[in-house]
């Protein structure tokens, strides 16, 4: 039986609109896939670009806090951070490793250059006061913050060795040479010219461990007292100066001003002695008094020290004067520190 016209005629007319629909689906189906295709890209180079933001900002930091703690420059930090894949503890002991080698090479290189500008050092600590010379080229370096570390590591290095030894006179002087110092080993464990050679290739200037001094008593009654000039902003523990001076006083008060000001006379005069009445005898010329009770007492020429002690009821037992450039004697066989009554 054969169909309708008009059926056959509406077949044809769902086809077309089934056909028409499909059309449209591909279609969109087509836009979607394209949009895709597109889309996938953009928000792959979005996540490599905020992953290399992350990346960059977490270096950045890093670099940064090896910097401020190495002091070391941005191009040395950053070589470190790559050579140990952002380990900062392993970066930061490759900088010192390098550092070291470096100082010690720049050592080598300045070593016969003069060494005239410098630091005096001075600190008391209870029973032992300690006063040390630490050279280099120019009064810039001298001022240098890297140098005060140098010399803040030299004058405490000094101290922790002879807090370790007894004390077997009442007063009792050690004295250490250029070749005694150098060998001393700092809180860290390395030696004083190993953080002299350091510090050589951070300044880029010879620099030279002269000597060093320490009084050490053993009375409660001897009281330890020091100064250095100029007179820095903020003297403790460590003070800094071209001229320091170290004085022992046997009295029954702990007379800080009269202790400072005695030291201040002894930079100012530069006694060569304390002297003795019963042995010593007053010079004739007072500009040429080289026995300190004999000479005019600096911060009041009314008096004389003998006479300034008499009235603090104050005895003076020993001093010690450095200046910086001053010419000194050395034993340049000298091992080990020296030590005297």
């Amino acid at each position: 039986m054969k169909r309708p016209e008009s059926a056959l005629f509406g077949t044809n007319v769902y086809e077309s609109a089934l056909y028409s629909n499909l059309q449209s689906t591909v279609g969109v189906l087509r836009t979607i896939a394209r949009w895709t295709i597109m889309m996938i890209p953009a928000q792959i180079f979005r996540l490599i670009h905020i992953n290399g933001l992350l990346w960059q900002a977490t270096n950045k930091s890093l670099l940064a806090k090896l910097r401020k703690k190495t002091g070391y420059t941005f191009a040395n930090c950053k070589k470190a951070l790559e050579l140990h894949e952002n380990d900062i503890t392993k970066a930061e002991a490759w900088l010192k490793e390098q550092a070291q080698q470096y100082g010690w090479t720049q050592a080598a290189k300045l070593k016969g250059r003069n060494t005239g500008q410098g630091l005096i050092t001075m600190t008391v600590d209870g029973r032992h006061a300690v006063l040390a010379e630490i050279n280099c080229e120019t009064d810039f370096v001298a001022r240098n913050k890297k140098f005060h570390c140098l010399a803040e590591t030299v004058i405490s290095t000094v101290l922790n060795h002879v807090r370790s030894q007894e004390i077997q006179n009442e007063i009792q002087r050690t004295v250490f040479h250029a070749d005694s110092l150098k060998v001393l080993t700092a809180m860290d464990g390395k030696l004083l010219s190993d953080h002299s050679a350091l510090t050589i290739g951070n300044v880029g200037e010879n620099i030279s461990l002269k000597r060093a001094l320490v009084i050490s008593v053993q009375s409660p009654d001897v009281r330890l007292f020091g100064c250095t000039h100029p007179a820095p902003m903020n003297p403790i523990p460590v003070s800094f100066g071209k001229y320091g001076a170290l004085v022992a006083i046997k009295c029954k008060e702990n007379d800080e001003m009269l202790g400072t000001r005695l030291c201040q006379h002894i930079i100012g005069m530069d006694p060569q002695k304390i002297g003795n009445p019963r042995v010593d005898e007053p010079h004739n010329n007072m500009d040429e008094e080289q026995c300190m009770i004999y000479q005019e007492f600096l911060l009041d020429p009314s008096l004389s020290v003998q006479q300034l002690l008499a009235e603090a009821q104050a005895e003076i037992v020993d001093f010690a004067r450095f200046e910086i450039g001053e010419e000194v004697d050395e034993e340049p066989t000298l091992k080990n520190a020296q030590t005297c009554g």
